[in-house]
Parts: C-alpha cells; structure tokens; sequence
C-alpha cells in the first residue's frame, strides 16, 4: 500500500503560516480544481493541521460534519499531548515515532493508500522510515514571507521521479514517485 504526501504548498514551500494557519488556502478560488485523485483508507497528520482542521470546521462543536469531511475512514493523529476527539469520529492519537507506528497503519490500511495530509515534518518522518512512496503537491498562486516548510528534509534527484507536472485550476499539480 502506497503512503502518499497531498498537500497544497505556496510557491516558496510553506505549508502554513508561523501559527499554523491555513486560511491562504481558502482564499483561492476552488473552481476546476480537482482533490487529490486517488483513494485512501486511512489519513494520517500532525497534531496542528488536526487542530486546525478542528477549529476551522468547528467539529467538536458540529461533529456531524466530520463524515462529510473523512467519511468513516480512521484518522492517526500523530501528537506528543492529548487533543480533543469530535463525537463519533475515528481518530487515533498516537505518540512516538512514525516507525514505531507503521505497522498498525499498514493493518488498518491494508492494501489501498495512506494519505499523508501534513505536516511537513511528519512527512519527513515517514520519509527517513523508509515508507514514503509519493509526494503530490498542489502549488498555490500564493508565497508566504515565513512559515511551516513543505518537507524539512534534504531529498535530491535520482530519489523523486516525475510522474506530473499539470494545471489544476489555478494550482500546478505535481506528482513524485519516491526511489528507495
């Protein structure tokens, strides 16, 4: 099962704000931009793109609208502190390292794909695992002066290979095979 890396970035590589925050994201017009087109079992993020997600849709207060954001799907939150959990939803907060915790991820997700949703770190973590299999990135119209970095990694060519490079509305999909 493929372990992908999805996430919208600036053109400068941030992922968020210095306070975590998404909201440049959502002032570029969604219209003829097409998710992340591939199907996932299970999701995995760090503990602050969850606690956003959380503030932003307001789930603890509406946590109906969790299945329409992550249908039944479980979600492993990757957190060194306990975070609050919407009603209903499946979420598994977990400590400790990415290789510790493969192993179970591989279970829930059997043979389909893993999304990697953020942070940047926590990719680089399944990355240093060994268990990053691709990174597909949707770059924003957008720089940020500072911010969360993409992948605080050192990862040089021959290790990504080019599987994309198109418009998705006004982003530029592109997409990586990661070379072990």
């Amino acid at each position: 099962m493929p372990f992908i890396y999805y996430t919208a970035t600036t053109l400068n590589g941030h992922l968020a704000t210095p306070e975590h925050s998404l909201d440049w994201l959502f002032d570029i017009p969604a219209e003829g931009v097409e998710m992340a087109g591939f199907n996932y079992t299970a999701l995995v993020m760090g503990a602050h793109t969850y606690e956003w997600v959380l503030a932003h849709e307001d789930l603890l207060a509406q946590p109906q609208r969790w299945p329409t954001l992550y249908g039944d799907k479980p979600v492993f939150v990757f957190s060194s502190r306990d975070l609050p959990v919407p009603a209903g939803a499946d979420v598994r907060l977990l400590r400790g390292s990415v290789a510790e915790h493969l192993p179970a991820i591989r279970q829930t997700a059997g043979d389909s794909n893993v999304w990697i949703q953020g942070g940047g770190d926590l990719a680089g973590q399944f990355l240093d695992a060994g268990a990053l299999d691709e990174i597909a990135l949707d770059v924003a119209p957008v720089a940020l002066t500072a911010g969360m970095p993409l992948l605080p990694r050192e990862v040089r060519w021959p290790q990504l290979k080019l599987l994309e490079a198109r418009m998705n509305g006004d982003f530029a999909r592109l997409r990586w095979r990661v070379e072990r």
